[in-house]
Order: C-alpha cells, then sequence, then structure tokens
C-alpha cells in the first residue's frame, strides 16, 4: 500500500519533489498528456453532438497508464500535481478520469516552485479540479484540431500535398509575409547628414570636444557642399544649454515572452532553446514556473531581493515595487519567472543553465533596485551666416541604481546617440569648429523579424500565449514555410564631404546595407500558403479575430461563457466556407510570367513544383517540351528577374574531360556541385560559383574529396569496409554500418572478424 500518490507531469520534476516529501510520498510522471482526441474518425468531434471530444490513449503511452493505474489501486491518497495552468489543469482531468478517481474527492495542488516551503504549502491547500479551465483548454485543443483538419487538407488539394494550416502558426506567417514584401516595395532615399566636432577653444584642438548634428538634413551632395561652404566662414555661439535631471526605472521580472525576447538578444537563444532550457531549471528546482503572463512577485521573493540587494549593494540601492501585469489577456495565477531561492547568484548545470539562471537572477534582483538618476544637457549651436543650427545633447549617471546589475537590451540599438559627457560651456560661448561632416545616408526598411520580435510582436497583437510561441515558430520553419538564416549584405557606395582646414573635401567609401542575422524569410511555399488562407479565409488568418477567440478562452476559463456554445459560433461559417473553396476555387501555384526567351522567343515563367519553386521555358502546347530548372536558394518567385531565371538554365554546363570522364557543374537539391565518374562532390559554400568554376579548380577539389575519402578508409574487403566516421571507426556493408565491440582495434580486422561481428549484431536485432 502506497501512503500517498503525487502525480506530477515529468520525470525530473518528480525526483526533485520526492526529496522535499519524505518516505510517506511516492511521485510519480504521466511525462505530460496521457490522452488526446483520437485521428480515427470525425477528426476525433462530434459535431453534430455538441462537439464532443472522442478521447484515446495513444499507443505509446499505454505502457504509462498502465503503471499509473496499478500505483493508483495501491495507493490511499493521491495527489495531482500537473503544471498550473490550463493544459496542466487538463491533465489532470484526464488524469483523473483515466484512472476512475472521484472529481468531486480528487485532490489537485498547484505550486509555481518547486521548494520544500512551496510543495508543504501545496499539499496543506489542495482543490478540486477547475472545470472552467479544463474547458478552455478542451475548447483551445478542438477549434485547433477543425482548423488544421479542415483546412489542411483544402490546402493539399489546391496548393501541394503535405502542406499544414493552424490558427496561430498561419497567422505568424501571415506577420512575415507582410513584412516582407513592405521591403520589396520599399525604396530607399538617400540624403546628407551633416555632424561637426566643436572644440571651446579657437588654438588648442582638443580642448573641450563637442560632438553636434545639424538641425537639417541636405537632399543631394550639391546642397550638402554649399552648406559646407557656409560652415567655413560662420561664426559660432552657444545659443543655450539646458540641464534635466532624469531617471531610469528597471524592467520588470521576466514573463515567457520577455525571457524568449531577453535571452535572444543577450544570449542568442532560439524560442525553443531558451524554453527548453528554463524547462530544466524549473523542474530541478531553481526558478519559478517557466510558463506566465504575469510580473507579480511574492512577498517571499520581494523581502528576499531585498535582502541580497542590501547584502551586495547597500541600502541606497534597493527600493521594492510590485509590477502591474500589462500584458493583453493575461490570466494565469502565476508570479513572474524568478529564482527560486534568490540568495543564490549561481546555480549548478551545463553552460546554457547557467547562462539563463544568471539572466533571470540579474532580471529580478534589478527590478527590486533603486531607480538610476540621470543628468541630460542639451546644447544649441547658432551660425551666424545661417538658419540652421547644431544640437549636441549628453547625457551623465548620477547615481547607477539598478544598472550596476542589469541593462535591458532592444531589437534595434541605436548606436547613433552615444552617451558621453559634454563640456562645461554658457550661453552666448563663442565655438570653433574641427571638422564639419556630410555623410551619405539611405532610409532604411523596416527590419525583418527575428524569433523574438515575432514574440513580441504575436504578444502585442493577444494572439497565442506563453506556451503557444515556442512550438508555433518551430512549426512554422519545421513545415518550410519560413526559414531562419543569416545574409550577408551588398556593398553600396556612399559619399562623404569634409570640411576641414578651410576645404571641403569629397571621398567615396563602401557599406554593407542589408546584412541580416538570423531572421526569419518567408519561403514560396509559405508565400503562396498565405495568399491563399488571406484570399480564401480571411477571418482565420485576421489578426483580431485571432485575437478576439484568445479572449473568449479567457472567458471560458473565467466561467462566463459556454465552450461548447463559442465553438458553435465559430464553425457553422467556418465549414461551410472550407466546402465552398473545395468546390469553387481553383488551384494556387504562384504563376508568374516573366517574358520570353531573347532567342527563341518562348514564354518564360516560374511557379511552385512538386519539388519546390521552378523556372520554366515554353509549355506543352509548342512542339517542343518545355524545359525546367529549379530557383537557387535565396530566389523568390515574386521577386526573380527574367534574366536571373534564363541563368538558372546554363546549369548543368560541361567544364571538359578529365581522363576520358566527362566533368560536369550543376546544382543539385544539396547545392552546387561537380559531377565526375558517376560521383557528385559538392562545391565549396562562399569559395565556388558554379557559373564561373574552371576545369583546373573543379579538378582540385574533386582531388581533395578523394583525399578525404582514403583518410577515412582503414580496412577495404571488397563488400566490406572499416570506415572512420563522426564518431569514430565502425564496419559498413551494403548499406548497413555496425559498431565495433569495445576495445577492438580497426587497423588489425580481418575479414572474418569483421562478418563475425556483423552476424553477431545482426542476431541481436533479431532477439531484441
Amino acid at each position: 500500500m502506497i501512503e500517498n500518490l503525487v502525480i506530477v507531469e515529468s520525470p525530473a520534476k518528480a525526483k526533485t519533489i520526492e526529496k522535499f516529501l519524505g518516505k510517506d510520498f511516492r511521485v510519480i510522471s504521466s511525462f505530460g498528456h496521457i490522452r488526446d482526441l483520437t485521428k480515427k474518425k470525425n477528426l476525433g468531434i462530434d459535431v453534430e453532438n455538441d462537439f464532443a471530444p472522442d478521447y484515446e490513449v495513444p499507443k505509446e503511452k499505454t505502457k504509462v497508464v498502465s503503471e499509473l493505474r496499478k500505483a493508483a489501486l495501491e495507493a490511499k491518497n493521491i495527489w495531482i500535481a500537473s503544471d498550473e495552468d490550463r493544459e496542466g489543469e487538463a491533465i489532470a482531468w484526464h488524469l483523473a478520469v483515466v484512472l476512475k478517481l472521484d472529481l468531486s474527492t480528487t485532490k489537485r495542488i498547484v505550486f509555481h516552485e518547486i521548494t520544500k516551503d512551496a510543495i508543504s504549502g501545496a499539499i496543506d491547500n489542495p482543490r478540486s479540479i477547475d472545470m472552467n479551465l479544463v474547458n478552455s483548454q478542451q475548447a483551445r485543443r478542438i477549434l485547433d484540431r477543425l482548423v488544421g483538419f479542415e483546412i489542411s487538407p483544402v490546402l493539399w488539394k489546391k496548393v501541394q500535398p503535405s502542406l499544414s494550416a493552424g490558427r496561430v502558426q498561419s497567422v505568424a506567417v501571415r506577420l512575415l509575409v507582410e513584412r516582407e514584401r513592405e521591403i520589396f516595395a520599399f525604396k530607399p532615399e538617400s540624403s546628407f547628414r551633416v555632424t561637426s566636432l566643436f572644440r571651446t577653444d579657437d588654438k588648442i584642438k582638443e580642448n573641450g570636444i563637442i560632438r553636434a548634428e545639424a538641425s537639417k538634413r541636405f537632399p543631394d551632395e550639391k546642397e550638402a557642399q554649399k552648406f559646407l561652404e557656409l560652415c567655413s566662414t560662420s561664426g559660432y555661439e552657444v545659443a543655450g544649454v539646458t540641464v534635466k535631471p532624469g531617471t531610469r526605472s528597471p524592467a520588470p521580472p521576466f514573463t515567457t515572452s520577455t525571457l524568449q525576447q531577453e535571452a535572444y538578444r543577450k544570449l542568442g537563444f532560439s524560442v525553443a532553446q531558451t524554453m527548453a532550457v528554463a524547462q530544466k531549471l524549473y523542474e530541478s528546482g531553481k526558478i519559478t514556473y517557466m510558463r506566465t503572463d504575469s510580473t507579480n512577485l511574492s512577498k517571499l521573493a520581494l523581502v528576499k531581493s531585498r535582502e541580497v540587494i542590501i547584502s551586495e549593494y547597500g541600502e541606497k540601492y534597493s527600493k521594492t515595487r510590485q509590477f502591474k501585469t500589462r500584458t493583453k489577456g493575461a490570466q494565469e495565477a502565476h508570479e513572474a519567472i524568478r529564482p527560486a531561492y534568490p540568495d543564490n547568484q549561481s546555480v549548478s548545470g551545463n553552460q546554457n543553465e547557467k547562462k539563463l539562471y544568471d539572466l533571470i537572477w540579474k532580471r529580478t534582483i534589478a527590478s527590486q533596485m533603486a531607480d538610476a538618476v540621470m543628468e541630460k544637457t542639451t546644447i544649441s549651436i547658432d551660425m551666424n551666416n545661417s538658419s540652421v543650427k547644431f544640437n549636441a545633447t549628453g547625457e551623465v549617471i548620477k547615481f547607477d541604481g539598478f544598472l550596476k546589475v542589469y541593462t535591458e537590451s532592444s531589437d534595434q540599438e541605436n548606436n547613433d546617440e552615444e552617451r558621453y559627457v559634454i563640456p562645461p560651456v554658457k550661453k552666448g560661448m563663442p565655438l570653433y569648429y574641427n571638422v564639419v561632416t556630410a555623410s551619405q545616408k539611405f532610409t532604411s526598411p523596416l527590419p525583418r523579424y527575428t524569433e523574438a520580435s515575432l514574440v513580441k510582436k504575436l504578444e502585442e497583437l493577444g494572439i497565442g500565449r506563453p506556451s503557444t510561441y515556442a512550438p508555433t515558430i518551430s512549426t512554422i520553419q519545421n513545415r518550410g514555410y519560413v526559414s531562419r538564416e543569416d545574409r550577408p549584405g551588398e556593398k553600396r557606395q556612399i559619399r562623404i564631404l569634409a570640411l576641414d582646414g578651410g576645404k571641403v573635401t569629397t571621398t567615396s567609401r563602401t557599406e554593407i546595407t542589408g546584412r541580416e542575422k538570423a531572421k526569419l524569410f518567408p519561403q514560396d511555399i509559405g508565400m503562396i500558403v498565405n495568399d491563399f488562407l488571406v484570399e480564401n479565409f480571411s477571418e482565420i488568418v485576421d489578426y483580431n479575430f485571432t485575437a478576439e477567440v484568445e479572449e473568449q478562452f479567457d472567458e471560458i476559463a473565467l466561467g462566463n461563457i459556454k465552450w461548447t456554445g463559442m465553438l458553435k459560433k465559430f464553425y457553422v461559417p467556418f465549414h461551410k466556407t472550407v466546402e465552398n473553396t473545395l468546390e469553387k476555387k481553383e488551384r494556387k501555384t504562384g504563376i508568374r510570367v516573366l517574358g520570353k526567351h531573347p532567342e527563341t522567343g518562348e514564354s518564360v515563367t516560374v511557379r511552385m513544383g512538386r519539388f519546390g519553386p521552378v523556372a520554366q521555358i515554353g509549355n506543352s502546347e509548342n512542339d517542343n517540351k518545355p524545359r525546367f530548372a529549379s530557383l537557387s536558394k535565396n530566389q523568390l518567385l515574386e521577386t526573380i528577374t527574367l534574366d536571373e531565371a534564363l541563368n538558372l538554365f546554363r546549369l548543368p554546363r560541361t567544364l571538359g574531360f578529365h581522363e576520358g570522364e566527362e566533368i560536369i557543374v550543376g546544382i543539385g537539391r544539396f547545392g552546387p556541385y561537380i559531377r565526375y565518374k558517376g560521383k557528385f562532390v559538392s562545391l565549396k559554400k562562399g569559395v565556388d560559383d558554379p557559373y564561373t568554376v574552371t576545369i583546373e579548380r573543379a579538378l582540385e577539389v574533386i582531388h581533395e574529396k578523394a583525399e578525404d575519402e582514403k583518410k577515412k578508409v582503414i580496412r577495404d574487403f571488397g563488400d566490406i569496409m572499416v570506415l572512420n566516421g563522426r564518431y569514430g571507426p565502425y564496419i559498413s556493408k551494403e548499406k548497413q554500418n555496425y559498431r565495433l565491440p569495445k576495445g577492438t582495434e580497426a587497423e588489425k580486422l580481418t575479414a572474418d572478424e569483421c562478418t563475425r561481428i556483423i552476424e553477431k549484431s545482426n542476431k541481436t536485432k533479431k532477439s531484441s
């Protein structure tokens, strides 16, 4: 007999909790959900019977459920301790139903941190399962199943097989596609920005340097030149000095979305990586629950944080605050993400766990520290021969406050507003220029989204909830709708005019524009699917609709509306739209006519083919068969030009012959390649261009590959080979690989010994 059985979601959490509860408690894991909607019939939903869900235990969970049932039968008291959110509440309900527990007496316990006090407090204050929270999760799951499972088959027939749609994922793709098109349509404009280094002494060039910017920008080089010539003959005087005291307050403690954003900016973590690392920290009892909309901190956390701050930095650095949660639709009753024990400045674990914990600790402690006190000085400088003014701004930190521990990052760091100390000046004081520079500047489009800025935008619009952001962003990348990429940018010439010593000189400089780091780029199939959904399912991908649905889930969680009624109101018109689209709408391929072939006059088009975007010359109506070429990476159906498309047909091309064998270069599924003697050798990325590579260079690449292959082979017995692999030596036979027994010397193996190892390995596989 088990006195007390506690069921949690993860085995890691089970181990941590069992340490606190002692010998009278056994803690086991459900490994997450134990039931889900069946896929066998009617999408697992009886639409005609008030959307009654048909749940089943998946095959992979039957063993877990069997063990849970056995433990439950032996237990005197059962406590369900799944996570404190709607998903966790639904897991608790599914457990109660599958284990045949009495819902009225089942002890549901919740905690937002895995500490002895939190666990003991939960045991002392059990509650019943909250069916409003369960129904909210059921409504979300069923609505998302209806959307995904009814629209996806439409996409298979009208766009391409194996595609998918989703209430949140499709809206995320729409955001990315619309931003990409804004960037396509953007036309940069240039102007000249004038800056000057002034000094306070006529003779000493290094005395009291003030950096200032002209109040006007000039449209072209000619106007900039005229202004610099004016500057060379002008006198300068301080027109006014304004000194304003100011303060900066710390950011609130982390919520799920702000942690995802800041971990991306400061640590370079993807959203999924952040959540995986945070999960480990939570389950090992180092931080509070990592899925939360709340910026609230418990009284205990406030007290402990204050003690740490006073101990480490002194009482003047302490300022206890309670932040108000502002996230649209925030309902989850958690704390902010914080250290479980604020007095632990660091924790054990791998490097990523240590880095993320350090970020959480600093943000939490900084949120309870005093404001930073600043002093901002602004100087206005007059010219005696022009109405244009120069303005200089400087900032001095008088008291660092929370900045001693932590500064929040932003998506767009402004490097132009450098903080520096302005030398003391008075109104009417003359100033003298050192150098006046007019630099050509180009306007920039809105930036592409990073994972972090996409999370921020989804949260601003009220789309999704903390638990949905990581899987949503992973899904749209795994589906091929979006790719996360670095791009090198392009060179651009800019003009710079400089006034120095009374003379204006002009130079050109090269800058890189459009450089991208870990940005999200929509792919052709993502754009085509988005356009199809916007055209035919506009309500589903409407930002307001998606946010309103989230609000309705919140109302269900509060018990204010009936979940089945909400689903019926949505489903009836939605299903009619699905049927109408299947029956009446044309197939969408994203086809685009680029023009005519300059020599043959054949039509040149691009479209989405069965295996990806392709260019096509000619059509099946002509006597000649149409020719096809795959688009290169970074080429899009919407933006490729006629010349770029024609260039694709230059490949594959023959470079020549070597030892009687033809050498061909082309572009395949895995990038540019050389084909020689029936073998394919990849060209080096960033080094070799398939359109310009020479036969001499091709032979070098072939030779390098051959040398690598030689180093790979340890023993060659014809059909059996001993090879060097990524994880050490192994045996290969008929495309099957076999591990070497521990202690085997690969270099001394014979053919017979290899055969025995293969036979033994095959017997082991069959018996298992």
